[in-house]
């Protein structure tokens, strides 16, 4: 499985790279900064004012930066939370009132971290409350009334916004969750399926050989035309056992549609491809032959789409058509890849031609800004 270049939402940064991404991510709204940094620039400031303005700037971005980049990588402790916030409250309230009202804007910082660390209900009452403090401070000054207008949304809608990211990132984590429990619970269904499954099989016939064998012994010595005929019951019985079994197996070990499509997805998933893979397959009438050499087929295009075509795209269709010869499933599998010859001459299409040729099914393909895999099966031909 390719590693993923890009760090999802909710995703623990595992290396620095995705560390560094993700930084980045949360760095890139620090382009607000321009009105404080623009007042220290200005030279109208004293010495001690500009490495107060300078070093307050630092120590804020500084806190911003660790309190937001790891609450969204591991969660801090509430005592933690809390005292990161009243930190950068306080950091911003001083600046505020020592520099003047270009330094407002830290307050849309100290709301939007409310929102990104803080519980749902907290949050909103945090975000409300640091943009009444900002209104506040600007009430005295009607120069600083008209700097801090602008700051009102950026500090409701930047809070209330990460709230959402919150809640997002939440719930991608419970989706991740619920889909690895489902997957261990089919997981745990079907061994129970298949111990089931060996047990109706095996159990009557190992049970009838054991009581054979333990009869053909006692008879041996006396009766060896009896024992002898138990001896071929029993052969006969294990290789009626022996052909059940490799039926069995034969079942497990046949591809269907709906776990090809679902491993579709997980595979061009896995190396970075949009997929556009049906959810299910929605054709009635497909016997087990015809079905099973579908799967092969989406099997066989999907594989080539991973490994040869450098695609970025790739769809995937299922339909029914009615033909002049009759109902007809048409699966296709269309990359926008460039390397559409190594996947044409494959030998894998060689091998699922033959498969398709058992059931009376055609393939084709096309090579025009990308390659186009075409399967069709006829519906219940018995062939």
């Amino acid at each position: 499985m390719n590693e993923e270049r890009v760090v999802g939402i909710g995703r623990v940064p595992s290396n620095i790279r995705q560390a560094g991404a993700k930084m980045l991510w949360i760095g890139i709204w620090l382009i607000f900064m321009s009105a404080p940094v623009d007042d220290l620039l200005d030279g109208g400031r004293s010495t001690v004012q500009e490495v107060s303005g300078w070093t307050g700037l630092a120590v804020f971005v500084a806190a911003y930066l660790v309190l937001v980049f790891r609450q969204t990588a591991r969660t801090l402790s509430p005592r933690a939370v809390y005292g990161a916030l009243a930190f950068l409250g306080l950091l911003a309230l001083g600046l505020a009132l020592a520099l003047g009202s270009a330094w407002l804007v830290l307050f849309v910082y100290v709301a939007v971290s409310c929102g990104a660390v803080l519980p749902l209900r907290t949050a909103s009452w945090a975000i409300l409350g640091v943009t009444a403090l900002m209104c506040l401070l600007a009430l005295p000054d009607a120069h600083v009334v008209k700097d801090a207008v602008p700051l009102l949304v950026p500090a409701l809608l930047g809070g209330f916004a990460m709230t959402g990211v919150r809640q997002l990132v939440r719930t991608t984590v419970e989706l991740k969750a619920a889909r690895a429990t489902v997957a261990q619970l089919a997981a745990n269904e079907e061994r129970l399926r298949m111990a089931r499954d060996l047990h109706d099989l095996l159990g009557h016939s190992l049970s009838l050989i054991t009581l054979k064998s333990e009869l053909a012994g006692r008879m041996l010595p006396d009766r060896p035309d009896m024992a002898a005929a138990q001896v071929a019951d029993i052969e006969q019985v294990s290789r009626q056992a022996l052909t059940d079994v490799r039926e069995a197996v034969t079942g497990y070990r046949r591809p269907t549609l709906p776990g090809e499509l679902a491993g579709a997805r997980t595979a061009l998933a896995a190396a970075g491809i949009t997929a556009d893979v049906p959810p299910e397959c929605d054709v009635d009438g497909l016997s087990a032959e015809e079905e099973t050499v579908l799967a092969w087929a989406l099997r066989e295009g999907i594989t080539n789409v991973v490994r040869h075509s450098g695609a970025r795209h790739c769809t995937v269709t299922l339909t029914a058509r009615q033909t002049l010869d009759g109902r007809r499933c048409e699966l296709r599998v269309r990359d926008d890849g460039r390397n559409a010859a190594v996947a044409a001459h494959g030998n894998g299409l060689t091998g699922l031609t033959e498969r398709l040729l058992t059931v009376g099914g055609s393939l084709s393909t096309e090579a025009d800004r990308g390659f186009t895999l075409t399967v069709r099966v006829p519906i219940g031909s018995g062939a």
